[in-house]
């Protein structure tokens, strides 16, 4: 399969998004592109889903990987301020207290129902999820779900992932690893390679070297390497979802 020269290309930093606004289930959402058999859902890291960041990557995805491309809020309208987490200041920000409203078990119902109704709607549908959602990318690309819920999986630096979504996991999987990883640790990363192997599955991985957790999401110019990172890491996925998602 040959490759858009349009994947080639950097990513469009100062651009503004150009998607629109809309309901998906109960959820407000972010939707890009107007494919009527592929769509990509997104499923954001802390920053949420009006991150300017990862609507641009969402507009990326709809062009490249020729698909409408769906960012969910699943955090009930709340947003942590931008600042502080592009810092890395965490101690201003009552993460436990977020993290407790917006858990595996409170938000994964709405996710799945988003995804079902996707499913529905399109031929085809991939999951992208950072952060925040690289545990639920897996837990929508599980075993338990016959038929599947998506056709494939790409999880940049997961949190919140646990040893028996990896074991579950039914999909081709892509991962995008930065080196410095406080929450996809070595050892999850040796887990990852040891079992899904194993389980037959399509697997990609691509490591990042010299940059840390968010890099992906968050490419900031003032953090050597971020920017350089996530213009890799949206060719990597576009060309993941091409091959998954495209349509004869």
């Amino acid at each position: 399969m040959s490759v858009s020269s349009c994947c080639l290309k950097g990513f469009e930093w100062e651009d503004t998004p150009s998607g629109r606004t809309a309901k998906l289930v109960n959820n407000d959402v972010y939707i890009v592109g107007d494919n009527p058999d592929v769509a990509i859902i997104i499923i954001h890291d802390l920053l949420g889903w009006t991150f300017p960041n990862v609507r641009l990557l969402a507009d990326h995805y709809a062009r490249e990987a020729n698909a409408t491309v769906y960012i969910p809020d699943f955090f009930g309208g709340e947003v942590l301020p931008l600042e502080p987490v592009l810092k890395g200041e965490w101690e201003k920000l009552d993460v436990p207290g977020f993290v407790g409203r917006n858990s595996r078990e409170i938000r994964e119902p709405e996710i799945f129902d988003c995804a079902r109704a996707l499913r529905e709607k399109y031929k085809k549908v991939g999951v992208a999820g950072f952060c925040y959602g690289g545990w639920a990318a897996f837990r929508l690309g599980a075993e338990e779900h016959q038929p599947p819920l998506v056709d494939c999986i790409m999880v940049g630096h997961p949190s919140l992932l646990t040893k028996k979504d990896i074991n579950e996991v039914a999909v081709p999987v892509q991962i995008l690893a930065p080196e410095h990883d406080q929450v996809y640790t070595a050892e999850l990363k040796r887990y990852t390679f040891d079992t899904l192997p194993r389980l037959g599955v399509p697997f990609d991985y691509q490591h990042y070297p010299r940059v840390e957790h968010g890099c992906l999401t968050r490419g900031n110019s003032n953090r050597a390497g971020e920017r350089e990172a996530m213009t890799r890491g949206k060719n990597a996925a576009v060309n993941w979802f091409t091959q998954w998602l495209d349509e004869p």
